[in-house]
C-alpha cells in the first residue's frame, strides 16, 4: 500500500509527501483522511511506533513526518534525533501531541523538530501545519515555544560562542523568533523578500541550524533572546 501511494505521489509532480507516526490507529487514519483529501499532500507510510521510523523514512524519503511525540518503545523524541543525526537529508519533522505545554515538546524541538501539532487541531490546522514546515518560510506556535523555552536555563557559556551576527541579521532573527514570515518581515524593513532570504539564510549558516525552529531554540537557550 505503501508503494502505491509513493508511486501515486511521483505522478502528482509537486506534492509534498508524508509519513505518519502514531501508536493510535484512530490518529493515524484520521490524519490519513485529513492529509489525503488535498491534491498537494500525499501520506506515503505509517508507523506504530519511533523504532520503525528510521527504516520506513530511509526507503520512502518523505518531505515530512508527523511524528507524535509519546509512544511506548522509542518515543519522538528519540526518533527525531536519530533522523537528524544519522540522514544526510531528513525530512522536515512534525511534532504531534496532546498538550502543547508538555516538555516532551520542546525536547523534540532541540532534537531537531521544525514545529508541533495539536491532536485537537482543525483539519485546515493540520494542513496548513503539513505545508509551512514543508516550505520551511514560518515558525509555528512562536508564542507557545516561547512559554516553553521560559521554563529552561539558558546556557549562555556555550550556546552562540564566536557567532557573529550582523545588526541585521540578527533582528530577523529577533523577528523570525516572533513567528514572523519572511513577507512580513520584508515589509517591515521595507526590503524584498529575496533579501530577507539572504538574512535568514546567513543566520542559519552561522548557527548551524537547519531550519527557522532550530534557529530560534539555539536563540533562546543562549540567552540571545529572553522569552517574555
Amino acid at each position: 500500500m505503501a508503494g502505491l501511494r509513493a508511486a501515486a505521489a511521483a505522478g502528482r509532480g509537486m506534492t509534498t509527501t508524508v509519513v505518519l507516526v502514531d501508536d493510535e490507529d484512530l490518529i493515524r487514519t484520521g490524519l490519513r483522511a485529513i492529509i489525503d483529501a488535498e491534491p498537494d499532500l500525499c501520506v506515503v507510510g505509517e508507523c506504530t511506533d519511533g523504532a520503525e521510523v528510521a527504516a520506513v523514512v530511509a526507503r520512502l524519503r518523505p518531505d515530512v513526518v508527523l511524528m507524535d511525540v509519546r509512544m511506548s518503545a522509542v518515543d519522538g523524541i528519540q526518533a527525531t534525533q536519530h533522523l537528524v543525526s544519522t540522514m544526510q537529508s531528513p525530512p522536515k519533522v512534525l511534532v504531534v501531541t496532546t498538550f502543547e505545554n508538555d516538555d516532551y515538546v520542546y525536547d523534540a524541538l532541540r532534537a531537531g523538530a521544525s514545529g508541533f501539532l495539536l491532536k485537537r487541531a482543525r483539519p485546515a490546522e493540520i494542513v496548513q501545519a503539513v505545508r509551512t514546515v514543508a516550505n520551511g518560510d514560518s515558525l509555528l506556535f512562536p508564542a507557545a515555544i516561547r512559554g516553553l523555552a521560559a521554563h529552561r536555563t539558558p546556557h549562555r557559556d556555550t550556546a552562540l560562542r564566536g557567532v557573529q551576527l550582523t545588526d541585521r541579521e540578527a533582528e530577523v532573527l529577533r523577528l523570525i523568533a516572533k513567528g514572523m514570515s519572511n513577507a512580513e518581515i520584508a515589509e517591515q524593513f521595507v526590503v524584498s523578500v529575496e533579501t530577507v532570504k539572504t538574512h535568514v539564510g546567513n543566520v542559519l549558516t552561522k548557527l548551524g541550524a537547519r531550519d527557522r525552529t532550530q534557529a530560534v531554540i539555539t536563540a533562546y537557550e543562549s540567552g540571545f533572546i529572553t522569552p517574555g
